[in-house]
């Protein structure tokens, strides 16, 4: 039973509520009893729990439903192992019903009503109240006891699933909920322990295996996972490849903010495209030009200056909206990039200026299209999606637009139209500095260029985005990220990750 935990870095599928139900359920038709499946939970907590901490007194929270089964199991292993252990179950005993009965029986050990006794002379308390599927506010004893527990930080807990009152599904919380130190799951994580408040008041998360097979997960087919190289199907130089065959990269600049442009192009050229053009007024372009002796800078100044210059087809691969200024000006160009049919990259101002009309930009997209929006230029577009989790907004958003919809945050969600959605974790708060995003964006047309397909390509560059700022210096700037980005994708190179293209 001793199986071993996995971590969120290796990437990986998340299962809603309703999806790990269906993998319970498919284990059990698979001939894995459900009792077998509660014990390993419960033995996997103990494990946990006895990996962090010495014997001492123990309260176990136990709700009226499976999550209290399992709690049982914990309590019944820890005293098996020598700890003082008493249980605290909200509900009449008698009332407990499957599983969470039978190991109700298994237990002898002292058992005593929920109150706000139980923290009394507890070293360590185990929720195990409710788990990720609570559909309703935790109020009364339970909302009571937790409340009383979020007071006394001094104490640690170890949640069952999760800390009860946090929704499994989307981070937030109903009424009220306890943080843990530690929290165990199973099988397969959820949304609900990454956004919102999930992440924080899970604490440390591991993932256990109880036992349900890995199989099941081809009939549950999910749709949302960790982000990690694992995940991304990126090119990757061969022996005869050359600056063409790695794409040519345009980033269009504005007039003014040309730092914004010289950001994204520099992360553009460190995420590996052969060639890199700036397409800017001719008043500013002796700002880019000076930037980097790499980059070719063309003029542009006229609306016919566009098509003239994207009659060359070996210009792949489009970057419109950093510093580009909000308004019509703006709004018709990246009309005019999107009618090319060429992957492109709509960020910033190109998202905002059309705000007054968003359906003409959806209307617009015909070929890859990535927008990167963070929260206030996602309200421009979508004000109608401002409530909720950002998992399912993304979604919804994508769906919408028919655009890959990069949902910049503390934990960005990459949603393709197709409701497929990765979200990201690894990204640190360093990252919150003037000029990030537009190295994000010019790492996503970097990777376009050379032929990734537009979620690998936003999901690699955010995890990337995140993978670099670790590796940056202290008091860490927009242009320490590509260099640093860099970096970290040399060490997946040295094991690379993703399969080569075919």
């Amino acid at each position: 039973m001793d199986r071993q935990p996995w971590t969120l870095e290796a990437g990986g599928a998340l299962l809603t509520v309703a999806e790990m139900t269906r993998a319970d359920a498919a284990a059990v038709a698979r001939g894995v009893s459900s009792l077998s499946l509660m014990e390993a939970a419960g033995f996997s907590v103990v494990r946990e729990i006895r990996r962090r901490w010495s014997p001492r007194p123990v309260a176990v929270l136990c709700g009226p439903g499976n999550n209290g089964g399992d709690g049982f199991v914990v309590a019944r292993r820890l005293r098996a192992a020598g700890w003082p252990v008493r249980v605290h179950l909200m509900g009449d005993r008698e009332r407990l019903s499957g599983d969470a009965a039978a190991n109700a029986v298994r237990w002898t050990g002292p058992t005593v009503p929920l109150d706000l006794g139980a923290l009394d002379g507890a070293a360590l308390v185990v929720d195990a109240l409710f788990g990720a599927g609570l559909s309703r506010s935790v109020e009364g004893v339970a909302g009571s006891v937790l409340s009383a527990l979020t007071a006394r930080p001094a104490i640690p807990v170890v949640a069952v699933d999760v800390p009860s009152g946090l929704d499994g599904d989307t981070g937030e919380v109903r009424g009220v909920a306890a943080p843990a130190a530690l929290t165990v799951t199973f099988f397969r994580p959820k949304p609900g322990h990454l956004l919102g408040r999930g992440r924080a008041l899970c604490g440390a998360l591991v993932v256990a295996d109880i036992g349900i097979p890995a199989a099941v997960l081809e009939d549950i087919a999910p749709t949302a996972f960790v982000n990690g190289p694992a995940l991304w199907t990126l090119p990757r130089p061969g022996p005869h490849d050359h600056k063409y065959t790695r794409g040519h990269a345009v980033v269009f600049g504005g007039a003014t903010m040309t730092g914004a442009g010289r950001l994204a192009a520099r992360a553009a050229r460190r995420m590996g495209a052969g060639l890199l053009s700036v397409a800017a007024p001719s008043a500013a372009l002796s700002l880019y030009a000076q930037d980097a002796p790499g980059v070719i800078c063309r003029p542009l100044d006229r609306p016919e200056d566009v098509e003239a210059l994207l009659e060359d087809p070996r210009l792949n691969a489009l970057l419109w909206g950093s510093g580009a200024g909000r308004g019509p000006h703006t709004a018709a160009r990246a009309l005019a990039l999107l009618a090319h049919g060429r992957p492109t990259v709509l960020d910033a101002d190109a998202l905002t200026s059309f705000a007054d009309d968003p359906a003409a930009l959806f209307d617009a997209v015909a070929a890859p299209l990535v927008m990167t929006p963070h929260e206030g230029e996602f309200r421009a577009l979508f004000p109608d999606l401002t409530d909720g989790d950002p998992l399912g907004r993304a979604r919804r958003a994508a769906q919408r637009s028919g655009a890959v919809v990069v949902l910049k945050g503390p934990e960005t969600v990459v949603a393709a139209p197709s409701g497929e959605a990765i979200i990201n974790v690894n990204a640190p708060p360093s990252l919150a500095t003037a000029g990030s995003g537009d190295v994000l964006a010019g790492a996503i047309l970097g990777l376009l260029a050379q032929g990734a397909p537009a979620v690998s390509a936003a999901a690699a560059a955010v995890w990337l985005h995140g993978a670099g700022a670790r590796l940056g210096p202290p008091g860490l700037i927009a242009e320490d990220l590509p260099e640093a980005m860099a970096r970290a994708a040399a060490d997946l190179d040295a094991d690379p990750p993703w399969p080569p293209p075919s």
